[in-house]
């Protein structure tokens, strides 16, 4: 019996003034928005216990860095994924 092949898939786009955009990348822009707003939402200060020093930061420092750190730790594992 012949296999059936089926045609590539072609991402998700949305037309936005003229332009082609992926419906992905609308999503994460979205999200870069709102993580931002709620980082300038958040300006009090915080104590983070280091396993041995405590230490003051403001929570908007905090949380730019674990977004940061979410961020690389995701491309690094888009990227194995994507060598599979």
């Amino acid at each position: 019996m012949a296999e059936k092949t089926l045609p590539p898939h072609e991402p998700s786009k949305v037309t936005v003034k003229g332009r082609a955009v992926r419906l992905r990348t609308i999503g994460i822009g979205i999200l870069v928005v709102l993580a931002i707003w709620f980082i300038a939402a958040n300006t009090g200060s915080v104590s983070i216990r280091l396993w041995i020093p405590t230490v003051t930061l403001p929570l908007w420092v905090v949380l730019t860095v674990t977004l940061l750190v979410g961020m690389v730790i995701g491309f690094f594992v888009a990227r194995r994924r994507a060598r599979r």
